[in-house]
């Protein structure tokens, strides 16, 4: 019986040393040509899995989850500070395919904190903002800007309940005023009150209250009088 001897194809080099440069799995300290540096999974040449990469060019550090290449999952981005020789935390939370997207928490640099629901790197949905001033707005968020329905509490103990718009007061709500011990309702329009009615409300506990109580509405439909300067404000918009 005749035997045949088969011929081994031999691969360039070239290939050999592609295919043992390919990275899959747990790897060490992996340097890009641009000094980048990475630790951590990687699955078909791609960062996926659990790592960490530092930006040489920042000095940032991402310490999470990656999936193809991406920030995906729960991770950790800092910033370095210099001056103190130590790292800031700016976001912890979930990302989306290298963006911050779930829930997460963000640290400005004014010391602004915001808590909550973010879409594509943009508050979005619902989220918790606490401004350096001391505000704190508490609701609904679209792109970065208050809208739906939500409340902000101010440092002087003033707060707003009501409904937002492309980060402005828009539609019905209440302020209360602490320090005369008064409540307004009414309707706004980007961010100015247009029409409603005064109240008092807590005035025994109000620090400043007003000299005389506010004198009731002789109308025969108060309500009705509301309704009417309402339309024509929307009609306007």
């Amino acid at each position: 019986m005749p035997y045949f001897k088969t011929a081994q194809i031999n691969q360039p080099l070239s290939e050999l040393l592609d295919i043992k440069s390919q990275k899959c799995g747990l790897r060490c300290t992996v340097f890009s040509v641009n000094g980048n540096e990475y630790t951590g999974e990687w699955k078909d040449n791609k960062k996926h899995g659990k790592g960490t990469q530092v930006w040489k060019k920042s000095g940032a550090i991402y310490d999470g989850e990656w999936k193809f290449g991406k920030r995906d999952g729960h991770g950790t981005y800092s910033v370095p500070l210099p001056e103190r020789k130590k790292y800031s935390r700016k976001y912890c939370g979930e990302w989306k395919n290298g963006k911050k997207h779930g829930y997460g928490m963000y640290f400005y640099n004014n010391s602004s904190v915001y808590e909550g629901e973010w879409s594509e790197d943009c508050r979005s949905g619902w989220g918790r903002m606490y401004y350096e001033s001391g505000d704190v707005y508490e609701g609904e968020w679209l792109k970065d800007k208050n809208h739906g329905k939500g409340i902000i509490r101010f440092a002087n103990g003033n707060w707003h309940e009501g409904t937002w718009q492309d980060g402005l007061r828009n539609g019905h709500g209440k302020f209360y005023y602490s320090d005369k011990g008064q409540l307004y309702e009414g309707f706004w329009v980007d961010g100015v009150a247009k029409c409603g009615t005064l109240s008092d409300f807590g005035r025994d506990e109000a620090p400043t209250p007003t000299k005389y109580l506010i004198p009731q509405v002789q109308l025969v439909d108060m309500q009705l009088v509301l309704r009417e300067a309402q339309s024509a404000y929307l009609k306007q918009c």
